[in-house]
């Protein structure tokens, strides 16, 4: 049985996204992480998986569609969360998270199948990593690698392949943190509810 799982927090103003204000407001900066958290999970839903499920931090909202299986986030830090996230998976699992808008199926897809891989690894442009797929959830995998910094990536993908495991690579991504990569994500996905939002909220530049 296949897991994808979105790793994600309530777009609640003030506790997301802070780094896009200014220039945003932290509502706008909240809509835009709700946009970007929309995109992502209608990705998922449309990636054939066996189970999708969300790991919150926070409630579900209006944003959230049907097809979803929800577990709250435990506590400790991102590698604590990512790994139990992955502990709670019963087979082989693709881990994603809601800063990349931009991802679709056709991206998702090959990380599902385990047939010459035991894990799946999806950089990031700022150092850590968009995707994470192991065929054996195994936490040990995650805990320790020292999270949200510019080496994560790096750790990340070392701690891979220090067990052994044939790691298959997929495309860089760039995350949404900042007011510079909403204008570089908005402008890569134009068809998404992101991008939409975005163009709406008029971003003054840098």
């Amino acid at each position: 049985m296949t897991t994808l799982l979105v790793i994600a927090k309530e777009p609640v103003p003030g506790r997301v996204k802070t780094r896009l204000t200014p220039p945003f407001t932290p509502v706008e900066a909240a809509a835009l992480a709700e946009a970007a958290l929309a995109d992502t999970l209608a990705a998922a839903l449309r990636t054939p998986a066996d189970r999708h499920v969300l790991v919150l931090a926070g409630s579900p909202g209006d944003w959230l569609p049907a097809g979803f299986e929800i577990r709250p986030q435990c506590g400790g830090g991102l590698d604590e969360r990512l790994a139990a996230a992955f502990a709670a998976c019963a087979g082989p699992a693709l881990l994603i998270g809601m800063d990349t808008p931009q991802v679709r199926p056709d991206l998702l897809a090959p990380a599902l199948d385990f047939g010459r891989h035991d894990a799946w690894f999806g950089p990031a442009d700022d150092g850590g990593f968009w995707a994470l797929g192991l065929a054996d959830p195994d936490p040990a995998l995650l805990l320790g690698v020292p999270m949200s910094v510019a080496e994560t990536g790096a750790a990340q993908l070392a701690r891979l392949r220090d067990k052994g495991l044939r790691v298959g690579e997929l495309p860089a991504l760039r995350d949404v943190d900042t007011a510079a990569d909403a204008r570089a994500v908005a402008a890569q996905a134009p068809w998404s509810r992101f991008a939409g939002l975005h163009a709406r909220l008029r971003a003054p530049a840098e």
